[in-house]
């Protein structure tokens, strides 16, 4: 665990990262109209260092959410559309053979050419729309920070982060992304349908001559400083107990799991769950102008921490069940003090 800062440091840092925060929220809603929920979990990856994935129908800003983000920090950002003609070698980059000049003799080389994926923050756009082969490229990059290919192993820009969308998986032409790499996100945002106010803004904005546009208000360098300040937050005994009961809930052999996870679900969440709602729980309590983080963070993100890491058994899929609904029945029946 990360040796906690002085309360007096605690309390000034925090202060100076919620109102950049709040800085960088209201530059993001110039342009996104609502979906407020899931602009905090945008900004929770980015500040957790890692990846998000935002599910939703296509029209619901998703892409343009992301692309709103990248334009409010000072970070380099790449777009990949994926296509099921995609291929590996179009994300990670590819060897070239190019014409030399000088000392060489003119003689043709193999040179590296970096794909889309150097970047500081990746738009990985209907990413379910391309093959698995494909899909998987980015294994690597979301694990390790690394590209390998040539022969070599390169390091990508830091910070990096993954931010990609999908269509609901019952949609046409989509490849549901296996279970390896779903686990490498830390949160799996669901993007809802605006309200008839929030529509009324839409079409006020977007149909009318003045487009809103934002800017830069964070760079790589403040950004990494608030990535370590938030694994220095203290967190008590009884908020990690929390985390790890509320995961071991999750698997149906555990003793405290409800009976819908016993009847339905095949396997639990890993452990990267727990370290998600550790994680996105003590930027929340930032969020909201609190010093640590208390249960009730917990269940605010355990939902989007757990529901692509939870994986249904066959009766469960048969029946239709939903994983949220397993994992209210689970933030129900796991005590806050035992």
């Amino acid at each position: 665990m990360s040796t906690a800062i002085t309360t007096a440091d605690t309390q000034q840092d925090l202060q100076a990262m919620h109102d950049d925060l709040a800085t960088l929220t209201r530059e993001v809603q110039r342009v996104i109209v609502g979906q407020d929920k899931v602009i905090r979990s945008v900004v929770t990856c980015l500040l957790a260092g890692g990846h998000g994935l935002l599910e939703g129908v296509p029209g619901l800003g998703k892409t343009l959410l992301i692309r709103t983000l990248a334009g409010a920090v000072h970070l380099d950002f790449n777009r990949i559309q994926f296509t099921p003609d995609l291929m590996p070698a179009d994300i990670v980059g590819t060897s070239m053979l190019l014409q030399t000049e000088g000392d060489a003799g003119g003689r043709p080389v193999l040179e590296y050419q970096p794909g889309p994926i150097f970047a500081n923050i990746v738009l990985a756009d209907e990413i379910n729309r391309a093959t698995p082969k494909t899909q998987s490229a980015l294994l690597e990059a979301m694990a390790e920070g690394t590209v390998t290919a040539g022969g070599h192993t390169r390091k990508l820009p830091s910070p990096f982060l993954v931010l990609a969308t999908q269509n609901p998986l019952e949609m046409e032409g989509t490849y549901p992304l296996p279970e390896a790499q779903l686990d490498r996100f830390l949160l799996k945002v669901h993007v809802e349908f605006p309200a008839e106010d929030e529509l009324m803004n839409i079409l006020d904005r977007t149909t009318g001559h003045d487009a809103a546009t934002v800017k830069p208000v964070l760079d790589a360098a403040r950004i990494t400083q608030m990535r370590e300040l938030v694994r220095a937050i203290p967190v008590t005994e009884s908020v990690t107990r929390y985390v790890v009961r509320v995961l071991r809930a999750t698997h149906p052999e555990d003793p405290r799991a409800p009976d819908m996870v016993k009847r339905y679900v095949r396997f639990g969440g890993s452990p990267r769950g727990a370290q998600a709602m550790l994680l996105a729980a003590r930027i929340r309590c930032i969020m909201d102008r609190r010093m640590t983080p208390s249960i009730d963070d917990v269940r605010s993100v355990a939902g989007e921490a757990l529901r692509h890491r939870v994986i249904l058994n066959f009766e469960g899929e048969a029946e239709g069940i939903k994983i949220d609904d397993c994992l209210a029945k689970v933030l129900t029946a796991v005590p806050a003090d035992k």
